[in-house]
C-alpha cells in the first residue's frame, strides 16, 4: 500500500550535501514509494545543470588565486540554499501584503529553483564569454539561462510537487515562465502573477540569493579577508510590507557591511591586476579565435552549447598548437601562454576614482583613444615605440539612485517612526561610492616605469572626477 507523504520518514526522500560555506544543504530525491516523482535531484542531475562544474566560478582570478577552483555548480547550490533560508523569512509577510500568494512551498521552490539556474547560460571564462561572444549575439548569459529553463528544463520544473520542508497544496504547479523571469531579474517582457514580480529584488536587488552567497563562497576560496558578513542579520531583518521587499532599519549596518565587502573583493580579486592583464591578452586573440570556432548562438543551437565548457573550450584551443595552418597553430601557442599564466602586460600606472553623480558617470564616457593620444604625447621619445592599453574596470556597488530601482526597489522599515521608505538608504550610502573605477595602463613588457607613470598621473590627474582613492 502506497504511503502519503507525511507517513514517511523526515529523512525519507531528503538528501544533504555538505558545503563548506553553508554547511547541510538540503534537497529532495527519491523516494522508493514514488517512484515517477520528479524531485530537485533529477534536476541537480540533468545535463545542463552539470555542465556547471565544468564552468568556472572564477574566470581569470583562478589563475592568481591557487585555492579558487570552485565552479558555478557550487555556488547554484549555495544560492540554492540562501533562497530557501530567505524564503522561510518572508513569506509570512509577502502572503500578507500580496494578493493570491500560493503555499509557502511553492514559494520556497520557486526561490530555490531561480537561484539553481540562474547561472545555467553561462559559457567559458563566465562574463569574459559575455562581453565578447554573447553581446555579438544581442544575449546575455540571464537571457540564455531563460531560454534553456524554458526549453530545456520546463518539462521537469512544472513536475516538482515539494520542497525538502514540505509539499506543494494541492493542485500547484511551479511555472517555468515564473523561474525565467526571475533569472532574468524581473526585467523580462514575461507575464506572470503579482506575487512572482513582487519577489524581483531576491535576484536583482542590492542584496541577492546570488552575491550573498559569492562573496563569501570566493572570498573564503580565495583565502581573502572581507571583514565581517553577516547574512544571517541581514536575512532575519528582510520582510515584507505593503510597498514591497524591506529592510528592518537594525539591518542596515549588517547591508552596509556586506557592500563593503563586496566591493572589496572586486578591488582586490575580480579586478586584481593580474585578473585584468590576462584578460586583456584573451581580448587580444579572441576575435580571431571565434572566426576559427564558428560559434552558433547559444539560443539556436542548445545542443551545440551544452557541450561548451571550460574544459572542452581550453582543450580545443590548446589543441591548435599542432594544426597545420600556420594561424591556427599561432593561436593555440598564444592560448598556451594564457593558461601557463605567462603574463605579457604590466601596469604602469594604477587609479582608483569613487563615482558618486551622474555627472561623473557622464565624464567616464571619455574617449579612450583621445586618452591615449595623450599619454603617447607626454612619454619621452625613447618610449614612442612601447605598446600600451588603457583598462577601465568598474562596478557599480550600490544604485545611483536608490530611490529609483523598478521592480527591484527595496524599502527601509523605521521602528520609531512606523514607516516604511527607501529615503534612509540614500543616507545609508553616503560613505559608499555609487561605481568604483579603477584605471590602469599596460605596456607589453617590462619597462622603465617612472617616465610612464608620469606621463599617465599627467594625464589621468586632469580628469574633471573626484580624488583617488
Amino acid at each position: 500500500m502506497m504511503r502519503s507523504y507525511d507517513e514517511v520518514t523526515p529523512y525519507e526522500g531528503i538528501g544533504i550535501l555538505n558545503d563548506p560555506v553553508h554547511g547541510y544543504i538540503r534537497y529532495t530525491k527519491h523516494r522508493p514509494h514514488f517512484v515517477s516523482e520528479v524531485t530537485e535531484e533529477d534536476i541537480l542531475d540533468h545535463p545542463w545543470v552539470q555542465r556547471l562544474r565544468f564552468i568556472a566560478q572564477l574566470q581569470s582570478a583562478r589563475w592568481i588565486y591557487p585555492a579558487a577552483e570552485h565552479t558555478r555548480f557550487q555556488h547554484s547550490i549555495g544560492a540554492m540554499e540562501i533562497a530557501s533560508r530567505l524564503a522561510q523569512r518572508i513569506y509570512p509577510s509577502l502572503k500578507k501584503y500580496v494578493h493570491d500568494v500560493p503555499s509557502f512551498h511553492l514559494v520556497e521552490s520557486l526561490l530555490r529553483m531561480t537561484a539553481l539556474l540562474h547561472d545555467v547560460g553561462h559559457g567559458p571564462f563566465s562574463h569574459f564569454f559575455d562581453e565578447n561572444f554573447l553581446t555579438k549575439h544581442g544575449l546575455t548569459h540571464e537571457k540564455v539561462s531563460a531560454a534553456i529553463i524554458l526549453q530545456e528544463l520546463g518539462n521537469l520544473l512544472k513536475e516538482l510537487r515539494r520542497t525538502p520542508s514540505g509539499p506543494f497544496a494541492e493542485g500547484e504547479r511551479l511555472e517555468p515562465s515564473w523561474v525565467a523571469f526571475l533569472v532574468q531579474k524581473g526585467k523580462a517582457d514575461l507575464v506572470v502573477p503579482e506575487w512572482v514580480r513582487a519577489l524581483a529584488p531576491v535576484f536583482g536587488g542590492i542584496y541577492t540569493a546570488d552575491n550573498m552567497d559569492y562573496v563569501q563562497r570566493d572570498s573564503y576560496m580565495c583565502g581573502i579577508r572581507v571583514g565581517p558578513v553577516d547574512t544571517d542579520r541581514l536575512l532575519y531583518y528582510t520582510f515584507f510590507t505593503e510597498k514591497g521587499l524591506t529592510l528592518h532599519k537594525s539591518g542596515l549596518q549588517a547591508l552596509y557591511m556586506f557592500l563593503s565587502a563586496r566591493i572589496y573583493l572586486y578591488q582586490n580579486v575580480y579586478y586584481h591586476h593580474k585578473v585584468r592583464a590576462l584578460d586583456l591578452q584573451m581580448r587580444k586573440i579572441f576575435p580571431e579565435t571565434l572566426e576559427y570556432l564558428l560559434l552558433p548562438s547559444p539560443i539556436k543551437e542548445p545542443e551545440s552549447y551544452l557541450e561548451l565548457n571550460d574544459w572542452s573550450f581550453s582543450q580545443t584551443l590548446l589543441n591548435w598548437r599542432f594544426s597545420k595552418q600556420k594561424q591556427k597553430q599561432h593561436l593555440g601557442r598564444e592560448w598556451e601562454k594564457i593558461f601557463r599564466r605567462e603574463i605579457e602586460w604590466y601596469p604602469v600606472y594604477e587609479a582608483t576614482f569613487n563615482l558618486n553623480t551622474l555627472h561623473h558617470f557622464e565624464k567616464m564616457s571619455v574617449d579612450v583613444d583621445e586618452l591615449r593620444k595623450k599619454i603617447r604625447e607626454r612619454v619621452p621619445a625613447h618610449l614612442q615605440k612601447i605598446e600600451f592599453e588603457i583598462d577601465l574596470a568598474w562596478k557599480d556597488a550600490r544604485p545611483l539612485n536608490p530611490l529609483q530601482m523598478g521592480v527591484q526597489q527595496i524599502f527601509i522599515y523605521d521602528p520609531h517612526r512606523k514607516d516604511v521608505d527607501a529615503e534612509p538608504l540614500t543616507h545609508l550610502f553616503e560613505w559608499i561610492p555609487a561605481r568604483v573605477v579603477q584605471i590602469r595602463v599596460f605596456t607589453k613588457g617590462l619597462i622603465s616605469e617612472q617616465e610612464f607613470h608620469s606621463a599617465c598621473h599627467d594625464v589621468f590627474s586632469h580628469l574633471d572626477l573626484p580624488p583617488f582613492v
